[in-house]
């Protein structure tokens, strides 16, 4: 008994953090589109997935908005079958935020990812921030300038919300990833990680920086125009029921999150074809109501609220 009371305690404290969650206005942040900027680099180097990483890391330390986990983003990306050429398209994008059971949509695009100094001659990079393994990096110094839109779209009408830009410079001249000559660090062209702070000590690391930090406050005091998310129909199995307590075989992949509260039914008839002896209809009766006090991506924990006699195998949905 005592380790159920600890159970439902611990279930208690999900869901009043779940509910302070549910408060904040959910979002997902697609990568940047970068197709426009002059290639200076060689390698694999994704400066719009970079971008999208550090603007997340903004707007979850900052709290206003829940954002979507890139795990879960990617996933629904690759259901839909959604190219890198659409990642500015707030059409494709307000469909993946329908699926994703988010308000909005951030999409963005990089303007200028480079030097402000014009005539700065880049051949390409590879190994160490000191001497770039020889590579043809260029004598001149300049003041490294990135520039980014990100514009919030309605997952409902495909409207643009709000449309914010961001412009960061550095404080001092340097080489693009060599912030003046420093040592170490080993950044390799397809091996950059743009949230590091190898990456962010750099002169182009410095100004990306401070057009993300622009981008983001912006966005957070557009909060207010970001709709509810819509509610994705979901219905699954109880795979448990102890004591009130039952595990389900849904979760936050399928748009369930803490406090969320589903029916029980149980199946008590199955009307089949009289020929083929397809299933037609399942008539149900509601057993109880449960409310979601923690999501997994694939499983759901959850409270009985009403009702008694759960068993494995009914149904939940909301």
């Amino acid at each position: 008994m005592k380790r159920w009371i600890v159970i439902l305690t611990v279930a208690a404290l999900c869901l009043s953090i779940a509910q302070a969650e549910n408060d904040k206005k959910r979002v997902a942040v697609m990568d940047f589109e970068f197709g426009s900027v002059q290639r200076w680099w060689d390698g694999n180097w994704d400066i719009g997935k970079g971008i999208a990483d550090m603007l997340v890391d903004e707007l979850v330390n900052e709290g206003t908005y829940s954002v979507i986990e890139r795990k879960q983003l990617d996933t629904i990306l690759a259901e839909q079958n959604f190219s890198n050429s659409d990642r500015a398209n707030p059409n494709t994008a307000a469909q993946i935020g329908v699926v994703a059971g988010v308000g909005s949509i951030i999409v963005g695009s990089i303007t200028q990812f480079g030097v402000e100094k014009k005539g700065f001659g880049v051949g390409g990079i590879g190994g160490s921030l000191g001497g770039f393994g020889g590579a043809k990096v260029g004598t001149q110094k300049g003041k490294a300038k990135v520039q980014i839109t990100a514009r919030m779209v309605d997952v409902n009408t495909a409207e643009i919300l709000a449309s914010i830009k961001g412009e960061g410079k550095s404080s001092r001249s340097g080489l693009l990833l060599g912030g003046g000559g420093g040592g170490g660090g080993g950044f390799g062209a397809g091996q950059i990680s743009m949230t590091s702070s190898d990456f962010r000590e750099t002169i182009l690391g410095e100004a990306t920086e401070a057009a993300v930090k622009e981008v983001a406050q912006g966005l957070i005091g557009k909060a207010d125009r970001v709709p509810s998310a819509p509610k994705r129909e979901v219905k699954g199995l109880v795979a448990d029921a102890t004591d009130g307590i039952l595990i389900l075989t849904v979760g936050a992949s399928h748009g369930l999150s803490a406090g969320d509260e589903l029916q029980v039914l149980r199946v008590v008839r199955v009307v089949k074809h009289p020929t083929t002896g397809e299933v037609l209809r399942e008539i149900t009766e509601q057993v109880g109501t449960c409310r979601v006090t923690q999501a997994d991506a694939e499983s759901s924990l959850a409270t009985l609220v009403s009702g008694s006699g759960v068993k494995v195998g009914d149904i939940v949905k909301n």
